[in-house]
């Protein structure tokens, strides 16, 4: 098959702006670098009522998740979407879910007679706990269920060698491939926002201007260990009392940490400025000092390394999904003891030698998680897989496909 060879590739994924959250993310740059390198892509998702109509996007009908509304469900058979998927003569489907738009696009699929490739973006077996509390869904079954779809893929990708292990323990015996999701350093760059921008955002905010700012980025949920933060804020104000803490995003938690900041008399110190749009979001990074998480349930941990690109020292609990990309002392800072991070946090804050240190060490370590380099990998794939599928029109040979490490 020619290395120029112009492909239709489905992407099929539960989520997806204007929802915000890394799965949404990863499609999106995506979509952005295969179609760049000329490829047709079609992104299958659920219907959402702040989107709005784009060319190339199937909105599939659906309703918010009972247990978590911030989620969207689809319908998983759509008559209609496969007549007009008929047409479109793809190529691969890619799925990026394991639930209804991943079991559609297995339908389509198996229907089609096309390859199909799956990212498995979370580990489900954390998250069980938004159903009935764990009691109806346990980590057992999250894990039979996560072996049972990734094995009728052709191949699987798997961002970090963490989720690897994961799927290997899982019993997952297909192909599995580590390619890291890229991210599109450029909107993330300080250069790409005006101090004065920056000064008018923290006035709109009602931040003071010479306050040091700890910031976190993401969905608020339980399994995102925020509480874990909020609870060492006074230690961290004994220190230095001019810190605060802004928390940008929403999620199910986000009451719940509201009240425990309330509890320990620190609401003035923790604010939650909501979700943002993502074309908002590089600015909103430019606000911290320092970017701080304490999630170990990350597969990747992409916000962590849009903090790197824009110029945040990043201190993080130590998880084996970021321990290439966050190294202690060099790339940024991790603990293990959460009494550990007040102290970070305060040396970071202060130390601007030492800051500047990290920030430049960071950046310099990111490059290979360009969104353009994860672009040209899974391209890659997609033309391995697709040659080694016997019933594809465009197979040229039948190619063994190996487990190999990007």
């Amino acid at each position: 098959m020619s290395k120029n060879h112009s492909l239709n590739i489905g992407l099929f994924t539960d989520t997806y702006f204007p929802q915000i959250n890394g799965v949404a993310t990863s499609v999106h740059l995506l979509q952005k670098e295969l179609t760049a390198q000329g490829h047709n892509v079609y992104i299958f998702t659920t219907t959402d009522p702040r989107a709005k109509r784009e060319p190339d996007i199937f909105r599939m009908p659906s309703m918010p998740l009972v247990f978590l509304p911030s989620h969207r469900v689809g319908l998983i058979y759509s008559p209609k979407a496969l007549l007009k998927i008929r047409k479109l003569k793809l190529d691969v489907v890619h799925t990026h879910s394991e639930f209804s738009l991943g079991i559609f696009g297995k339908i389509v699929s198996e229907s089609k007679n096309i390859p199909l490739v799956h990212t498995y973006h979370t580990l489900w077996e954390d998250y069980v706990h938004y159903v009935a509390g764990g009691h109806i869904i346990t980590p057992k079954m999250a894990r039979r269920f996560s072996r049972f779809f990734c094995n009728r893929a052709r191949v699987v990708i798997a961002p970090t060698e963490k989720a690897e292990n994961y799927l290997h323990n899982y019993g997952v015996e297909r192909p599995i491939r580590v390619i890291p999701t890229g991210i599109d350093f450029a909107p993330f760059a300080p250069q790409s926002h005006s101090s004065q921008d920056i000064a008018d955002l923290k006035q709109s905010l009602g931040i003071p201007q010479n306050d040091h700012i700890m910031l976190s980025l993401g969905r608020i949920a339980k399994e995102k260990s925020m509480d874990v933060i909020i609870n060492q804020m006074p230690k961290i104000l004994e220190m230095l009392p001019n810190t605060r803490l802004i928390i940008v995003g929403d999620g199910p938690a986000k009451v719940e940490l509201g009240q425990l900041a309330k509890s320990l008399n620190i609401s003035a110190n923790v604010m939650f400025t909501g979700a943002r749009p993502w074309s908002e979001i590089g600015k909103y990074y430019q606000l911290g000092d320092v970017f701080v998480n304490a999630s170990l349930t990350e597969t990747q941990g992409l916000t962590y390394v849009e903090a790197m690109a824009a110029g945040l020292p990043v201190i993080a609990k130590f998880d084996t999904s970021i321990e290439k990309l966050v190294r202690n002392n060099e790339t940024g800072y991790t603990f293990h003891d959460d009494n550990d991070l007040p102290q970070l946090v305060v040396n970071a804050l202060t130390n601007k030698v030492e800051r500047e240190r990290i920030t430049a060490t960071a950046l310099s370590s990111i490059h290979h998680l360009s969104s353009q380099k994860y672009g040209q990998n899974v391209a890659k794939l997609y033309q391995e897989v697709i040659s080694a599928y016997p019933g594809s029109s465009k197979s040229s040979r039948f190619v063994r496909l190996k487990t190999r490490r990007r």
